[in-house]
């Protein structure tokens, strides 16, 4: 990781603002690009861009594919401006919520638009030399993902393990068969995809010369109702009709008595390792592409990660089993260079991870928030301990906000040991400023603030509460929120500790 100090922000890109439903690549998200730069932040982080899926709670890390994109976010604006729709074909406007994603009305909307836009390409489509190159490059996994999704939207929504035996299984006269009968299908899903690369690369040029980089996010695990599973099933622990022999959990501990039951399926690491973990390296290859820095969620699971009989109702009968560890790394430094890594290293953190991180010299996380324990003086998460070569957060997208966090989750002592800290009197309406400061104020070399947090909202600004179902993902920045004034602000603190030149 580069070591010069920076700052960024973190916002997902379905909180943009606009009038259509749900953040997406077009205006909005250049204009907010022009905020950051304009308030001295040189970085942007942003959730995985997969396709979500509504039966998973909208989640981004629930996705039905690891390399596709979220059609959710091409911009209408951006297809009016290429001449792929008219303005009358994104008008009227449903009446969509401005500070919340309303996923429903949103996807309906836009599948709506989208399948226009195709119909309006479809005749040249096969002259498109753009659209050809794009298929070509994407070869790995666009004709599985295609497929699936055309079989998904044919099977009404279901669970590939629910499809016919011929189909589930990829026999292949089933597979053919499916290919000419959903051939419309197929190529519209490709076309989708394409206009989800050519509006991602518009906006990743646009950051590139306002010198904003970009940090993804790629999660450890895919879902096992996903087209990486049903394409690859050799990757995983399944048996013989494509179901899960191990998933992946977590042990139990103080917050949860049985552990949690993720429900993905684990990799088979040892077939993996045979061929040097190709489809890792075309998955990391292709996010590096995307992205300037990717922070690699639940990194510990690549020490050893806890498996669990899928026939368990609860993650206690689980076991440690050991991770690729280094052999994964070393693979992947000489398949993919360039690649460069944030480790997202929360939690219980063994001896182990810490000296893969060290030998790997990947960056770990420190979160404010976790911070102002009974023994601060020597927690990992307290400025004074943070290292150089380190992220610092005051909270991340799993959080609370700081304002909610100091009104709503610390006790009363929590209180007074973060005001003995912070050497003055913190109320919920400067806790938010403070925990800037001090991470801004932090050794760590990168430093990045959820957009809450500049705001000063509270609970209600919150992006996700773990373990809860539904309601998550939703909040919006409004577009009256992002004002000169703030960036001005933002521009002050950068400078102040020495985190921007501009």
């Amino acid at each position: 990781m580069n070591l010069a100090r920076r700052c960024g922000v973190l916002l997902h890109v379905s909180s943009l603002p606009n009038r259509h439903g749900v953040g997406d690549f077009g205006p909005r998200a250049h204009e907010f690009i022009d905020f950051l730069a304009d308030g001295g932040q040189e970085v942007w982080q942003m959730l995985p861009l997969a396709p979500i899926n509504a039966g998973a709670g909208n989640s981004p890390y629930s996705s039905y594919s690891a390399f596709a994109g979220n059609t959710l976010f091409i911009s209408p604006e951006l297809l009016v401006r290429q001449g792929v729709l008219r303005s009358r074909d994104v008008e009227p406007l449903p009446d969509f919520p401005l500070d919340r994603v309303d996923y429903g009305a949103a996807a309906a909307w836009r599948e709506k638009i989208l399948e226009q836009a195709f119909d309006n390409a479809f005749p040249g489509l096969r002259a498109d030399s753009g659209f050809d190159a794009f298929c070509r490059k994407a070869d790995f996994w666009l004709d599985d993902y295609c497929l699936f999704a055309a079989l998904k939207r044919e099977h009404k929504g279901v669970p590939w393990l629910s499809w016919p035996r011929g189909l589930r299984l990829r026999e292949p006269d089933a597979l053919e068969q499916a290919r000419e009968r959903l051939g419309y299908d197929i190529l519209r899903e490709r076309y989708f995809q394409y206009l989800f690369s050519l509006h991602w690369k518009n906006l990743r040029d646009y950051a590139a010369t306002r010198g904003v980089s970009l940090l993804g996010d790629v999660p450890i695990y895919v879902s096992l109702d996903s087209s990486d599973v049903w394409a690859h099933r050799e990757l995983f622990e399944l048996d013989r009709e494509g179901l899960p022999i191990y998933c992946a959990g977590a042990p139990p501990d103080y917050f949860s008595e049985t552990g949690q039951m993720w429900g993905n399926p684990v990799y088979d690491w040892a077939f993996q390792e045979k061929d040097g973990f190709s489809w890792w390296a075309e998955r990391l290859r292709h996010e590096s592409e995307r992205f300037d820095m990717i922070r690699l969620d639940h990194f510990r699971g690549f020490c050893g990660f806890w498996q669990v009989p899928a026939c368990e109702p609860t993650a206690e009968n689980g076991l440690w089993i050991p991770g690729p560890g280094a052999r994964f790394f070393n693979a992947m430094k000489e398949r993919v260079p360039g690649l460069c890594i944030l480790a997202e290293d929360l939690g219980v953190i063994t001896e182990d991870v810490v000296a893969l991180m060290s030998e790997f010299e990947f960056p770990g996380m420190k979160i404010l928030q976790f911070a102002f324990s009974a023994d601060m003086g020597k927690n990992s998460y307290i400025p004074h301990n943070i290292p150089v070569q380190s992220a610092v957060y005051t909270g991340t997208h799993d959080n609370n906000t700081s304002r909610g966090w100091f009104s709503d989750e610390l006790d009363e002592e929590g209180r007074r040991r973060f005001c003995d800290y912070a050497g003055r009197h913190v109320s919920a309406d400067s806790a938010a400023d403070v925990m800037i400061r001090m991470a801004l104020g932090s050794v760590a070399s990168l430093c990045i603030i959820p957009m809450q947090d500049y705001l000063n909202l509270g609970a209600d600004g919150r992006m996700n509460m773990p373990g809860v179902a539904g309601g998550n993902w939703g909040w919006r920045l409004r577009s009256d929120m992002t004002t000169r004034g703030l960036a001005e602000r933002m521009l002050f603190l950068a400078r102040i500790y020495g985190r921007t030149e501009g």
